[in-house]
């Protein structure tokens, strides 16, 4: 940060965005403390954190070949994706499917089969329909699942509302679909999350993957744990000894723990929500968030008469005009450079008068945002490091915000740097299309296991 520029009564009035050491400690104290609970039966109904099982035991080993299919929902639009596999070659095609309004809030049988009949489409355009695939499903909604191919679908989220699907198994769902068709011969060999796929993807290629993570939109975590330690996996005496476990981390601090880092930007953006009280930590991390706050903290500063003279612009005073995105343009430019600052203010936010200590000021404030929501992930994450306790793990991450923002990687490696037990090296890793790639390498895995079993 060019400090030497920023108005002291800026810097002054940022204070509360900025965390010492002794607070960034007791964030990761709390976090390990949810994460106990939600790996626990008896606390588990009751935690936040809820560290849901997803029974993927084995990660890629490089070992597996073949052809695989994937599907991928996690939004308005859906792909499946053809994946051939061969020691050290990767080859993918895949196709995007629309989901119109009326099948979103439709019935689950129509949304299924609309599904189903993408799905035959693809096979017979890439000429695999005689072939009886293995298909990994890529399900981005909140499920508890209770097997490797059985998901129950806990709540709708992202504008879908199809009838008969909450509290059912999805993958039967799929599976009823393709029935249905009776043209299209698939077996479903796991459903997972794209925090579960970003780690899957990276370890086929860097077997010290151990930590899956979501910066973009949203926030989510998974990372390995040790089967002994997974009270709820009801297998807890086959496989591996070790079980992947999806955090759910967005809700960290929804029953008040981390109220003592929360500002008045925080409980702004979370009372205007679509989901008031839930989601507190994804809330202060995630893209769909970070230029909200950045812009509360703009208008405050404005009708202080800290910035542009007392005087902003409609713009400015309206919300959801300050995009994320714009935190990554102004962060962008060369430090003490204000070009990218000094257009997005005049030709988007209509503040022709803005001044250049208003940019460098602007910049501080973007900067101390950013800083934030890299110093929350970085805490989870170094909280994990220190939990895994492997003298060497990669972090796979993938996200809107980790990927296209200048300076993220770069926070992360320098927080998480200052938080670990001596001992432990890390590195972080950007992955390659986690949710479509990864979905196809655990029905990989899956099938190379079963094949192994077969054979004993």
């Amino acid at each position: 940060m060019a400090a030497e520029k920023v108005d002291p009564a800026i810097r002054d009035g940022c204070k509360e965005l900025v965390f010492d050491s002794s607070q960034l400690q007791e964030l990761s104290k709390r976090f390990l403390a949810d994460v106990h609970k939600g790996l626990k039966k008896q606390t588990h109904p009751s935690s936040i954190v809820k560290c849901f099982v997803t029974y993927v035991q084995d990660l890629p080993n490089g070992s597996e070949k073949g052809k695989f299919l994937a599907l991928d929902l996690g939004g308005t639009n859906f792909r499946v994706l053809l994946i051939e596999l061969s020691k050290d070659h990767f080859e993918m095609r895949s196709k995007i499917y629309a989901i119109p309004q009326h099948i979103m809030l439709g019935s689950g049988e129509q949304l299924f089969d609309h599904i189903a009949d993408c799905l035959a489409q693809f096979m017979k355009q890439e000429q695999v329909m005689s072939e009886t695939l293995p298909l990994g499903f890529t399900f981005s909604f909140p499920l508890t699942q209770k097997g490797l191919t059985k998901g129950y679908l806990e709540r709708w989220t992202k504008g879908f509302n199809c009838s008969n699907c909450v509290g059912n198994d999805v993958v039967q769902l799929l599976k009823d679909a393709i029935a249905r068709r009776g043209d299209v011969k698939i077996k479903v060999c796991a459903i997972l999350n794209d925090t579960t796929g970003t780690l899957m993807s990276c370890a086929w290629k860097n077997p010290y993957c151990r930590i899956g993570l979501i910066v973009g939109t949203g926030s989510n975590a998974c990372y390995v744990e040790k089967q002994k330690n997974a009270e709820l996996f009801d297998d807890a005496d086959k496989g591996s000894g070790n079980v992947l476990i999806n955090l759910e981390w967005g809700a960290f601090g929804d029953d008040g723990s981390l109220d003592f880092i929360r500002t008045d930007y925080d409980r702004d953006v979370d009372t205007n929500s679509v989901n008031p009280g839930r989601q507190l930590h994804e809330k202060m991390i995630s893209g769909m968030y970070m230029g909200e706050i950045t812009r509360l903290a703009l208008e405050k500063f404005t009708k202080q008469g800290l910035l542009f003279g007392g005087k902003g612009s409609e713009a400015l005073f309206t919300r959801g005009k300050f995009y994320t995105k714009y935190v990554s343009e102004i962060e962008g430019d060369p430090p003490g450079t204000i070009t990218s600052c000094k257009d997005i203010l005049v030709e988007e936010l209509d503040i022709p008068h803005a001044t250049d200590q208003d940019c460098h000021n602007v910049r501080y404030v973007c900067e101390c945002v950013s800083r934030r929501a890299a110093d929350l992930v970085s805490s989870g994450i170094a909280t994990l490091l220190n939990k895994i306790n492997e003298p060497r793990v990669t972090v796979a991450i993938d996200g809107s915000v980790y990927r296209y923002h200048p300076h993220f990687h770069n926070l992360m490696m320098e927080r998480i740097s200052t938080m670990i037990n001596p001992g432990i090296n890390f590195d972080l890793m950007l992955s390659e299309d986690g949710s479509g790639r990864g979905a196809a390498l655990v029905a990989a895995v899956a099938s190379r296991i079963e094949q192994q079993q077969q054979k004993k």
